[in-house]
């Protein structure tokens, strides 16, 4: 008998790639551009994981909407032009994060995904420069569905990969990510390595410390 299918589904930003630097840097430049004084870098990444829009909803309540659009837009623009000029060094890889997603990969009945609050263009841009193309079979991006903690992101990589809800997991670094899986009714794993400390994930099912340990932990969740 065949072993079920199982799904893997990674945040991105503070999970697989150390982008905090990108992430800083991109809304200081949007924060100046309209002459506004830059939210605190703590703030800012307490932020990351949520659609654009959300985020800078919970950054500048007092904003206008109009200007919080031209904040978003040039977030954007800044976080772009930072790709092209510094191409995959603006966001690096996790140390072990390769590694274990060649690992995973190599297990016929796992699949792996991607459910991030970064965009289309972002997500492709950054799969291509660490040459992971192979690897996700889903992709899921704040373009296509209501921000985190929505279960929406889940529930539809589960769709289209037919993977039970028993059988999938949440790999995120926030609670944003530990809260959407709760909502779609997933196991999660919480990583201590990203952007919210290790409380802010005691919705998790388990939490690791290094990449090494997931594979581990998966086969624990499962068995």
């Amino acid at each position: 008998m065949s072993a079920p299918l199982r799904l893997v589904l990674f945040d991105v930003d503070g999970t697989l790639v150390d982008s905090q630097g990108s992430i800083v840097a991109a809304m200081t430049a949007s924060f100046d551009a309209l002459s506004l004084p830059v939210p605190e870098r703590e703030a800012i990444l307490s932020i990351v994981g949520l659609s654009l829009p959300n985020a800078m909803a919970r950054l500048v309540p007092e904003c206008t909407d109009a200007d919080q659009r031209r904040l978003v837009e040039g977030y954007k623009q800044a976080y772009h032009a930072q790709r092209l000029e510094q191409g995959a060094a603006s966001s690096p890889l996790y140390p072990g994060a390769r590694d274990t997603i060649e690992a995973l990969h190599a297990v016929p009945e796992i699949l792996l995904g991607v459910a991030t609050g970064k965009s289309q263009r972002g997500l492709d841009a950054l799969i291509e420069a660490h040459g992971l193309e192979r690897y996700f079979v889903t992709r899921q991006v704040a373009d296509h569905h209501p921000s985190k903690p929505h279960p929406s992101m889940i529930d539809t990589a589960r769709g289209e990969t037919g993977v039970g809800v028993a059988n999938t997991v949440m790999v995120g670094d926030t609670r944003f990510d530990m809260d959407m899986a709760r909502a779609a009714g997933v196991p999660s794993v919480g990583v201590t390595w990203g952007y919210h400390d290790r409380l802010a994930l005691d919705g998790a099912t388990c939490v690791i410390e290094t990449f090494d340990q997931l594979q581990g932990t998966l086969d624990a969740i499962w068995t």
